[in-house]
């Protein structure tokens, strides 16, 4: 029977068995299983793949944020000067930035028309019929840390309803940055910037699942910046990593201390805060944008200063865009749901001018303001209201029992300071909350600074309520151009990727392997007999877990031999766990993220030894892992990396 099952299942459903169900080395894929030789062993030879170092001219980094994005640039001759991209056209009132907001808008032939102010404006000047046609898309980043089953086919929703594929709308935005770079570069230079003289950095969130870092990846490739035969060219660089990097190189005058308390946990003001970290210091990088917020905790390695991160990211969807969801909401109660609903689809433009208005005043809010913000409606806004509802705008804010805000005789509503705090209140607590857990970790109660960065964290509101909750704890630190802190810190990063020494492992990593079955040890279930062997099937081998340190380009070996001697292929799964516990392939949240092949022909002529050696090795690079297995008796070997989006 157990014969039959395992070679009888080689035709059925091999090919669509489901991830996480039975795709057990043995049941599954016939004889082609492995099983430990002893001892495995960790070896770090995080040197030995710094040698082909290519060299490039210039470094770009993008920041491609939730709400706004941009681009900055150092060539390598002058790394200490760092360039933010030219100042954008069409800026908005009361938004001063040098960055852009992440918008794009496609013709209704779906191809490329604009990006940033550019689209945001040439859609709201369409006519509104016409406008229906063309699909206009905004904020849509936070989708990717949204979707639980991210693939290279999932969907995102224009503005007019429609859904086009997410990965083309971000290879349509990186390959706009990489034109807007390359241009500015060429004109800078006086001559023709190739691609191929820079290296690119993408930042993305610390939080985002694997999926969704190698789902930028992909997106870049297909907008041109790197190849996978050429991956170096392109880092993926974690956002509170790229502001921590940054931090460390302040001058004091550069920032902005919230506390004016002389010494914290023993330290006392030095010209920069570099020359101020100790060995050891440690400090929280709280990264606060439109989507998310990341928190990060850093230790500073002497002599190099290098970095070692000491506390796996934390975070959540705690970013500016709550903000924006409270104030929806607030809409909603005033004027009904339905009517914002119907409202969104008809006039999508004037929604998002709407937007636009509450944005700028979102970012006049403060702790102690005391004059009313005023928000101006479109005209279409209280057009379509008096003839969706029969009555006016005015007339609704009356009736509404919404206190603090209401109607001006110029045609705008009229929010008091308390109204535009309790916006603010959800999003903020939350981030408040998240702090808290944060300090209550053994590791993080002797930290000596909070750095706030991100384009969240120029609101005083925050700023305030930070610093109240743990301004006794440590100092807290602003840099002075809080929204540009990550773009700069990622070309730092783009110049010199070693000062990140030491990550922690977001996943447990392992192999599907055989292992003989131990009486009383293994559940009955998983017994499998083959020639007279009993195996333990679905056995997790594991590589690294959940949260251990691991050195960048750090390599983990183990070595297997074929379970069976006279097989001519094995195949080696390679899965990954949130948890860390994990003793079998088949335990809920185990999923299968790459496969190696080996073949073992070819070796007839050689004598091979009994117990044939097949090593795997495992290395940990910046946002990827590849594996490699190499059959010790004929050096052959395959390669792979890690994928989380095609399994």
């Amino acid at each position: 029977m157990a014969d039959k099952e395992a070679g009888g299942s080689d035709t059925g459903p091999r090919e669509t068995a489901p991830t996480s169900a039975y795709s057990s080395p043995a049941r599954s894929l016939g004889d082609t299983g492995i099983t430990p030789l002893s001892p495995s062993h960790v070896v770090n030879d995080a040197d030995s793949n710094v040698s082909e170092q290519q060299t490039f001219l210039v470094v770009v980094a993008i920041d491609f944020g939730t709400t706004s994005s941009g681009y900055a640039y150092s060539f390598t001759k002058e790394p200490e000067c760092i360039h933010v991209m030219r100042r954008w056209e069409g800026g908005d009132p009361g938004v001063s930035n040098q960055k852009t907001p992440t918008t794009i808008l496609l013709t209704p032939e779906r191809k490329f028309h604009s990006f940033g102010y550019a689209a945001r404006d040439f859609y709201h000047d369409l006519d509104p019929n016409e406008a229906k046609q063309w699909l206009y898309l905004e904020k849509f980043k936070m989708k990717l840390h949204t979707t639980g089953d991210l693939t290279m086919d999932t969907d995102l929703t224009a503005a007019n309803g429609k859904n086009v594929k997410a990965l083309e709308i971000f290879a349509y935005a990186l390959q706009y940055f990489k034109e807007q770079a390359l241009k500015e570069l060429s004109d800078q230079a006086g001559s023709d910037f190739e691609n191929s003289d820079v290296r690119w950095v993408i930042t993305v969130p610390a939080i985002w699942k694997q999926p969704a870092k190698q789902f930028m990846r992909q997106a870049a490739y297909q907008a041109g910046l790197a190849s996978p035969e050429n991956s170096e060219q392109l880092i993926i660089a974690l956002e509170p990593e790229a502001a921590s990097i940054y931090c460390r190189k302040l001058r004091l005058h550069q920032m902005i201390e919230l506390s004016s308390k002389a010494a914290v946990n023993g330290y006392s003001s030095s010209d920069t805060v570099g020359a101020g970290f100790a060995q050891g210091d440690k400090y929280v990088v709280v990264d606060s944008g439109g989507g998310t917020v990341d928190l990060t905790v850093h230790q500073i390695r002497l002599p190099e200063g290098h970095l070692k991160e000491l506390y796996k990211a934390t975070g959540g969807p705690y970013g500016s865009l709550g903000v924006d969801y409270e104030f929806e909401k607030l809409l909603c109660k005033i004027f009904g749901e339905d009517f914002i609903e119907q409202f969104k689809i008809k006039r999508p433009a004037a929604w998002v001018d709407l937007m636009i208005a509450f944005e700028s005043r979102k970012r006049a809010a403060a702790p102690d303001r005391t004059n009313p913000l005023n928000i101006t409606l479109p005209f279409s806004f209280i057009d379509y209201y008096k003839k969706f509802r029969g009555h006016s705008v005015e007339h609704a804010l009356r009736k509404s029992n919404v206190d603090f805000v209401k109607w001006s005789s110029q045609g705008m509503l009229r929010m008091s300071p308390d109204a535009m705090n309790a916006l603010f209140k959800p999003t903020i607590d939350s981030i408040i909350e998240h702090l808290r857990d944060l300090f209550q970790k053994p590791e993080v109660s002797t930290v000596k600074f909070l750095f706030l960065v991100g384009g969240f964290a120029e609101a005083p509101l925050l700023q305030q309520a930070v610093q109240a909750a743990f301004g006794d704890k440590c100092r807290i630190i602003v840099p002075q151009d809080v929204g540009l802190t990550i773009l700069k810190g990622a070309v730092l990063f783009g110049l010199d990727p070693a000062v990140i020494k030491v990550r922690r492992s977001p996943l447990t990593y392992g192999v599907g392997v055989l292992n003989r079955y131990v009486e009383g040890k293994h559940p009955p279930e998983k017994l499998l007999v083959k020639d007279g062997t009993r195996w333990c099937t679905d056995v997790f081998d594991k590589f690294i877990s959940a949260d251990q340190s691991v050195a960048l380009g750090e390599l983990v070996k183990r070595s297997y031999t074929p379970a069976k001697p006279s097989q001519l292929v094995i195949i080696i799964n390679i899965y990954s766990s949130e948890h860390d516990d994990v003793s079998f392939i088949t335990d809920p949240g185990v999923k299968k993220c790459g496969t190696l092949r080996l073949d073992l022909t070819g070796t007839s002529g050689t004598a091979v030894p009994p117990r044939r050696e097949i090593q795997t090795l495992m290395q940990f690079g910046d946002t990827e892992i590849k594996a490699t297995a190499i059959d010790i008796a004929t050096s052959k070997s395959v390669k792979v990396g890690i994928d989380f989006l095609n399994y």
